[in-house]
């Protein structure tokens, strides 16, 4: 039951690769109004974890689950007959707000529903391979139904599976809260948006726009406000992120080695779509179905960590060996040429089993050094650490593979073709014969060779990651932990800086 929501939130990332060409065609938005039909679900989804966590902490996580599940359900029947770009937009925005209530809510349930640490280590091996395949089933379920039906059929998809979670849910799902939560502190909402939409947005528009001074700016006054954001959860009676999550141990360093995780998995799909469509020409159709090969072994990742751990394997050691597949994936990755689909596929599946071992085991890390009441918080926590992540390595790799394919483009190209892969492409279009032969060859040449150092630089910070598992996690090990109260303001303080 939970995994329905799960399912759908995270198919709902990808699931309008490529409805957007029709619904362009359908609703004639502007370029603005497009990127925001786009990219506002993720946005508003980011913005809003930790208030949403902490909310299903107060009012009880099965409530905000079914709340989130009833707005995302309407949202989407709004969205699917949507006959203008603003009310699409609107109604995007709404999923987003649904998002954020349900994916901390089935994780937090999860911690709740699974005291069993060998079962909960099970259930999260579960969650983690549903989110990532749902990530990827979403494009090809976006393309077979926009070809044989119309876009608004990518939404009706989710109605069948909220009507059955609302149906069954309060049956089939117990209730669980924080018994003694304090005030909520409506202050820390705002802060909290502001110090994360900022950040999400500068990060998220560095590798297709370049290192703009408005997207330094954004990500400047992003961090300014989670300074704010971090001092009023230090100061407060009842902070809506409480500092004492980062007492337990283990806690910190899974918040971290998660974001790494995040930083990898997404670092490297902005290169691998582009590879598949631009460098080799699929059709988006094609690539997408490419595409769901590399999840085949992604299924098993995250059970083989689990059972490792089980069987006595030192945690810190399995997730330094997932960190170490997953900088043999990248490897791989460095090795690509300009016609090597079957490399890069086998690449993917390396880097993404690699990188599912280690989400896995440092989800239940996290939730398994919370307290059980504070466990919508820490869940929220874990969301928005992977949101800053996989903007982060999209931004990060993203300029060194954009860099390196301004410096290979050769200088005689015109402008367009010296701004990325897509604009190389579009201009040969324009040019005679071999001209445009050419510079297609030297473009598609110049991008694999930015995502071969991209690459490169990816595998190096994964082989820091797995020397910081294995030395940090060496002696932490996950126990129930029972529910404590808030530290002294001193220790409060102690624990926050200690982090810092």
């Amino acid at each position: 039951m939970l995994m329905l929501p799960l399912l759908l939130v995270s198919m709902d990332v990808s699931v309008l690769y490529f409805a957007i060409p029709a619904i362009s065609a359908d609703l004639e938005p502007s370029g603005t109004q497009q990127l925001w039909i786009f990219d506002i679900y993720a946005f508003v989804l980011a913005g809003l974890l930790m208030t949403m966590g902490s909310l299903g902490d107060r009012i009880g996580r099965r409530r905000l689950l079914l709340i989130g599940a009833a707005a995302f359900g309407a949202a989407s029947l709004t969205a699917a007959y949507a006959n203008s770009a603003e009310t699409l937009i609107a109604a995007r925005a709404v999923l987003g707000i649904g998002g954020a209530t349900l994916m901390p809510s089935t994780m937090a349930l999860v911690r709740t529903m699974f005291t069993d640490p060998a079962q909960r280590a099970k259930a999260i091996g579960i969650w983690s391979g549903v989110m990532t395949g749902g990530i990827a089933l979403g494009s090809v379920l976006s393309g077979v139904l926009v070809q044989y039906f119309w876009w608004g059929s990518v939404f009706l998809v989710n109605l069948p599976a909220m009507v059955l979670l609302l149906v069954l849910g309060p049956v089939l799902l117990p209730e669980s809260k924080n018994p003694e939560p304090g005030r909520f502190d409506l202050l820390s909402v705002p802060l909290s948006m502001a110090a994360v939409l900022p950040v999400i947005y500068g990060l998220k528009e560095i590798p297709s726009e370049g290192v703009h001074p408005l997207y330094v700016v954004s990500i400047a006054v992003g961090l300014l406000f989670a300074a704010l954001f971090v001092h009023r959860q230090r100061t407060a009676a009842a902070p809506m992120i409480s500092p004492a999550l980062f007492r337990g141990r283990g806690f910190a360093p899974a918040i971290v080695l998660n974001l790494v995780s995040a930083f990898a998995m997404m670092g490297s799909a902005f290169f691998t779509t582009q590879y598949l469509q631009s460098v080799l020409g699929k059709s988006a159709l094609e690539a997408a179905l490419w595409a769901l090969l590399p999840s085949v072994p992604i299924g098993m990742a995250a059970p083989v960590a689990t059972q490792l751990v089980q069987k006595g394997v030192n945690r810190a050691y399995v997730v330094a060996a997932g960190f170490g597949i997953a900088a043999t994936g990248y490897v791989m990755l460095a090795l690509a040429g300009t016609d090597s689909l079957v490399l890069v596929l086998v690449a993917c599946g390396v880097l993404a089993s690699g990188i599912v071992m280690v989400m896995s085991q440092m989800t239940d890390l996290a939730l398994g050094a919370a307290p059980v009441e504070r466990a919508g918080a820490a869940s929220s926590l874990l969301e928005t650490g992977q949101e800053f992540g996989g903007a982060l390595g999209m931004a990060v790799l993203g300029s060194v593979g954009t860099a390196i394919y301004r410096h290979e483009i050769p200088s005689a190209a015109p402008a367009p073709a010296h701004e990325t892969l897509g604009g190389a492409l579009a201009v040969a279009g324009q040019l005679p014969g071999r001209a445009g032969e050419a510079l297609v060859t030297a473009a598609r040449a110049a991008f694999t060779d930015g995502m071969r150092g991209a690459a490169v630089a990816a595998a190096a910070v994964l082989v820091v990651a797995a020397i910081a598992a294995a030395t940090t996690l060496r002696r932490v090990h996950v126990r129930e932990t029972a529910p404590v109260a808030e530290p002294e303001a001193a220790e409060t303080v102690e624990a926050v800086e200690s982090v810092a």
